[in-house]
């Protein structure tokens, strides 16, 4: 397995729109390893969701979650793949929270996304899966999958006045969100 790297913002790749995979596509060793590579990558710049495009790869690929999550613990995300994800909105409700990127290293900003969410996509098979989700997996899942669109959280922020680099985020406003 390896590391990858991770592209930052004002590259290409990231306002892409990401093309979809096809079952043989999927089923071929090369993706397979890019899946297990994502994941070590995600795990290793400590994030909680990585999209292909962020590792130079244009097809519709999310990771997210903790590979060793507690089934207990409903803050601990399962490590979760999406192939071609599609999601819809299951609440008019939006929620403001705060959200960072991988490709926007040490920024975080408040973004309105929707509170609920239901995904359609493919496993790691290539077998269709539907996933509900609410909460902080309705956030991430919403990020991850705007990456495969070409758009970034900054894009979505209604008012950059919340715009913080990642020191002053946990210095001042961190411990208001808890």
């Amino acid at each position: 397995m390896a590391i990858l790297k991770v592209s930052r913002m004002g590259h290409p790749v990231l306002r892409q729109q990401a093309q979809p995979l096809t079952p043989a596509q999927i089923r071929q060793p090369a993706f397979q390893q890019l899946i297990d590579d994502m994941v070590d990558t995600m795990v290793d710049y400590e994030g909680v969701g990585l999209a292909a495009p962020q590792v130079y790869q244009s097809v519709r690929l999310i990771v997210l979650g903790y590979p060793d999550a507690d089934p207990e613990n409903p803050d601990d995300l399962p490590l979760t793949l999406c192939i071609n994800p599609e999601w819809e909105s299951l609440s008019e409700e939006k929620e403001l929270g705060y959200e960072g990127c991988l490709s926007i290293p040490d920024l975080r900003g408040l973004v309105p996304r929707s509170k609920a969410v239901v995904v359609r996509a493919l496993d790691r098979k290539g077998k269709p899966f539907t996933l509900k989700a609410d909460g902080f997996l309705a956030r991430v899942l919403q990020h991850e999958v705007d990456h495969l669109d070409g758009i970034l959280f900054l894009d979505r922020m209604q008012d950059l006045s919340s715009l913080s680099f990642l020191e002053e985020y946990y210095r001042y406003w961190h411990k208001k969100e808890d």
